[in-house]
């Protein structure tokens, strides 16, 4: 059979960076539902965070995740290496060991040669690899569009578990990763964006959360969260909403690719983010002096993005120390939580 030679990126149908079922929509299907009751189930869907957490023992339990979705780069390798970190994360997040793995794939058979998926998986296992994660299966589907990802599970202690709404007042919070993904990789797909930028923000995407989950565990964090497809604001209102307390962000402290912020003053803007603030935009408030676009970025959907840490005022700057000395240097402590106003976020 001959094939079309063909972008990966331009398999994609629709826009945005990783095709994400918008939050709304996806909240309304599983509002309500009769789900199964185990009081062995620490973390599920009654209270949804990251993972997944199952108590085996009074000291074990499992993690669990899954995450998949199209390619935003048109190297084959390097979309299955960020597919996998972006899988991997949440196990991090929650401060759990990835340990196991199962591929999950769809696969366009008849119009792309068989070669582009095996490329995709061995980018996909060099991820698995640099974590200690050992590939255990998987399930192949056709479809005419590509999609790949994996199903985690890990190892974690019951007793030291970093769910989303523990933060406390005063903690400040650190990001590790910077912003912009959603935007660039939509420039990328349109063909705007340079080999030195798709370089660099495709390095960032595919590396592992795992040295900031390694930093972090010898600091007294509350709270964790992974930035991704809902976005920074989006993932943080996750946080505050429910958890008795607010927040405050410097939006000039937030680390943010600046060719993003150009794109983004252009109106080159992912559909996901647009749908991320239609959710949780009601739990945002702006100060006059935050520009638009700066705005549109904080709710950019992110593919692999970084750590989002709360962590108590006195180990703040300790533990960013301990992040950049470890080679994350875009961390930065960007807002703190406060009393008032509870359930919100302010941006100034």
């Amino acid at each position: 059979m001959n094939y079309k030679p063909l972008k990966l990126t331009q398999t994609v149908r629709g826009s945005g960076c990783a095709a994400k079922l918008a939050p709304g929509i996806l909240h309304k299907a599983l509002c309500g539902l009769d789900l199964p009751v185990d009081s062995n189930l620490l973390i599920g869907l009654e209270n949804p965070d990251d993972a997944g957490i199952y108590k085996v023992s009074d000291d074990l339990a499992l993690v669990q995740t899954l995450d998949f979705f199209p390619p935003m780069v048109d190297d084959p390798f390097r979309f299955g290496q960020i597919a996998a970190a972006n899988a991997l994360s949440d196990i991090y997040a929650m401060g759990g060991t990835p340990k196991t793995a199962m591929n999950i794939v769809a696969f366009p058979s008849s119009s792309m040669d068989i070669s582009v998926l095996r490329s995709i998986i061995e980018g996909g296992l060099s991820k698995m690899r640099e974590a200690g994660v050992v590939l255990v299966g998987g399930h192949t589907v056709e479809d005419s569009e590509l999609k790949y990802g994996l199903s985690v599970t890990g190892y974690i202690d019951p007793h030291r578990i970093l769910a989303k709404r523990s933060l406390q007042v005063g903690d400040r919070l650190i990001l590790t990763k910077p912003l912009g993904t959603g935007i660039v990789t939509t420039a990328i797909k349109a063909g705007f964006a340079d080999e030195e930028l798709t370089e660099r923000v495709t390095e960032a995407m595919a590396t592992l959360n795992r040295e900031a989950a390694v930093v972090m565990a010898d600091f007294s964090v509350h709270a964790c969260t992974d930035v991704t497809g809902f976005g920074f604001l989006g993932h943080l209102a996750e946080m505050v909403v429910d958890s008795g307390c607010g927040v405050c962000i410097n939006a000039s402290a937030v680390p943010v690719y600046k060719e993003a912020v150009e794109w983004a003053s252009m109106g080159l803007i992912p559909a996901g983010a647009y749908n991320n603030r239609d959710f949780r935009g009601t739990f945002v408030q702006f100060s006059a002096t935050v520009p638009q676009k700066i705005q549109d970025i904080l709710f950019d959907p992110q593919t692999s993005g970084g750590l989002l840490i709360a962590v108590s005022e006195e180990e703040s700057e300790k533990l960013l120390t301990a992040l950049q000395m470890r080679g994350i240097k875009p961390a930065s402590v960007v807002g703190e939580v406060v009393a008032s106003p509870i359930d919100m976020i302010i941006v100034n």
